[in-house]
């Protein structure tokens, strides 16, 4: 009797229709975010003028000595958008500083204390959250005319609010968890387990959410500039161009269109990388 001998069937190929599939880095968004930052950051070291000299009759067009026109005093378009960014980056990126060290500490204090002294140190950092974020920037700003610091510490103060909820939580989350129980119960410190469990665990969403509060503090900070609020004088500032050169738009674009397509490019592209961000930490919980 002859034993045929048949091939073991082939293993179908797993699905791939509820696999999510793998996310490309957003390389083109970071790469122009970068861009946009060192333009702001090194951009008056390049400006081609005095940002502040009048050369020129106002609202002259775009020509081989001005690239982009003169704006309303006269003076250099070109120079000023490349030193006006400096001030509102460098405002924002402290003001998120700030706001950040603070969230954390109070978030992570919140969470580690007893429920009742956590809801009461929550409920006074909220007291902070129900004042506009504008109304705290425009008190300052306009109770310190021309202070840097009173800048940084109106965006500060108007999104650390925000910060502390969401440590809390995270931390909570954390301390909620298995490990940090047993943890404690074999005896180890709540110094220690606040070094090598907590903090470890809530740095993805600290780092997201300081992301999403850059956005905020830009925003904030050339609001601030254009209601005039903040270092005044000459000195280029993206926001207080938009306000000082919208009269001109019939006569000339490009003085206030400049700064504020530049405005709005850095917040789009640093609000993209906060969401991929936040879509990669999610990803990374799950």
């Amino acid at each position: 009797m002859t034993t045929v001998l048949t091939p073991p069937p082939r293993r179908a190929r797993p699905s791939r229709a509820g696999t999510p599939a793998r996310r490309r880095p957003p390389l083109f968004t970071a790469a122009i975010t970068l861009l946009l930052l060192v333009l702001a950051l090194l951009g008056p070291l390049a400006a081609p003028h005095s940002p502040t000299a009048q050369l020129a009759a106002p609202f002259q067009q775009p020509d081989g000595q001005f690239l982009l026109g003169t704006d309303v005093l006269g003076r250099d378009v070109a120079s000023r958008v490349l030193g006006g960014g400096r001030t509102i980056v460098l405002t924002a990126l402290a003001g998120t500083a700030a706001a950040g060290a603070v969230g954390l500490t109070a978030g992570v204090l919140a969470a580690m204390v007893s429920r009742r002294l956590g809801d009461l140190l929550v409920r006074c950092v909220d007291a902070l959250a129900v004042l506009p974020a504008l109304l705290v920037v425009l008190v300052l700003a306009a109770g310190f005319p021309g202070s840097h610091a009173a800048l940084v510490t109106a965006v500060a103060l108007a999104t650390a609010p925000f910060s502390t909820r969401v440590l809390r939580a995270a931390a909570d989350t954390v301390l909620d968890s298995g490990y940090v129980e047993a943890a404690l119960a074999r005896g180890d410190t709540r110094r220690a387990v606040l070094r090598h469990d907590v903090l470890p665990n809530i740095a993805g969403p600290a780092l997201t959410d300081t992301a999403l509060r850059l956005v905020a503090a830009l925003h904030l900070t050339a609001t601030a500039g254009f209601l005039g609020l903040g270092p005044g004088g000459a000195a280029p500032d993206w926001g207080r161009m938009v306000s000082e050169n919208v009269p001109g738009a019939t006569l000339a674009a490009a003085p206030f269109l400049a700064p504020a397509l530049l405005l709005i490019l850095i917040s789009v592209c640093v609000g993209l990388l906060a969401g991929r961000l936040a879509d990669t930490v999610g990803r990374g919980a799950a």
